[in-house]
């Protein structure tokens, strides 16, 4: 909002209903700096800025993959974008905007849940069509924890494992995955990360930077089993049972929709039936999961409530 006011934009809020209005009839280009390189505040600015009076430059603009097909359309559509992948953008407005064909990138978080999946359950999986330019440190953080991907053209391939190991540093500390703005680890990757490494041969630290509250899940995943240690509230241990000891399946709610499709993960693999609640949030993210699913051989059913 702050970055529409800046560009000329008006807003009112109306508190029978709960909206906001905002109102740009006479948008003017502006030199921006961002609080935090946001995504969806960068893409609302962006698309804004296309067609303002002048010039428009975003300092810390995200520049996640979504952002730059975002950038790379719309220049198609013929606006004047500059800066496409980094933090600096500058768009030069223009009067019209035009049709055209685009397809959108697959779901980065989607192909990393599978991955998990995949080695939580011993499977051999092959994903589709995953856009593997666009992946950026994903593959690489998974290969951390011992997950063997074999790399086909655009397709990822990950084989059955008896036992993956967690890497470790060079001086034999505990090795640390933490997230961070892209191109760095996605936040949302983490929940599926922490409980791909109870099964693990070895120790990982997880450190949650970006978000508060994300970890508190994990004690839903200790009454399955799980040998973790919450430090704090961003930070938790996770000690691998190197598959020695299944987790068992419990009854228990989906707090979002990152710690939910955890919790489906750590259930498929545990031993024992599981019943998972308020799916709705996993639902959000994952279109028809249960049905892709029980085409991979998963026993689930959606339970109406």
């Amino acid at each position: 909002i702050i970055g529409f006011e800046k560009l000329g934009a008006e807003f009112t809020y109306n508190s029978e209903d709960g909206f906001f209005l905002l109102e740009g009839k006479n948008l003017r280009g502006v030199n921006l700096l961002l609080d935090e390189p946001s995504v969806t505040g960068t893409a609302n600015i962006v698309m804004a800025a296309s067609m303002a009076k002048g010039t428009t430059t975003i300092y810390n603009a995200a520049c996640e993959p979504y952002l730059q097909q975002l950038c790379k359309m719309l220049n198609r559509m013929g606006a004047k974008i500059q800066g496409i992948g980094s933090n600096l953008l500058t768009i030069e407005g223009v009067d019209y905007l035009g049709g055209t064909d685009h397809r959108m990138l697959p779901d980065m978080i989607e192909i990393g849940s599978f991955i998990g999946l995949a080695a939580m359950t011993q499977s051999d999986i092959t994903i589709k069509d995953v856009s593997l330019e666009n992946l950026g440190v994903i593959p690489d953080k998974f290969k951390q924890l011992g997950i063997k991907m074999n790399f086909v053209g655009d397709d990822i391939h990950i084989p059955e494992q008896d036992v993956y190991e967690i890497q470790s540093f060079l001086d034999g500390s505990v090795l640390t995955i933490y997230d961070h703005p892209w191109p760095g680890l996605t936040p949302d990757l983490l929940s599926i990360i922490l409980v791909v490494a109870t099964q693990a041969r070895g120790s990982v630290l997880i450190h949650q930077k970006m978000f508060e509250s994300r970890l508190f899940f994990t004690d839903k995943l200790i009454d399955m089993g799980a040998q973790i240690i919450l430090c704090d509230p961003h930070r938790a241990a996770v000690i691998g049972h190197a598959r020695e000891q299944r987790l068992r399946g419990i009854t228990m709610s989906s707090p979002d929709i990152r710690a939910g499709v955890s919790l489906l993960i750590a259930a498929l693999s545990a031993e024992g039936k599981s019943v998972i609640q308020n799916i709705e949030q996993i639902d959000r993210g994952y279109q028809d999961i249960e049905g892709r699913l029980k085409k991979l051989g998963a026993d689930i059913t959606r339970v109406k409530g």
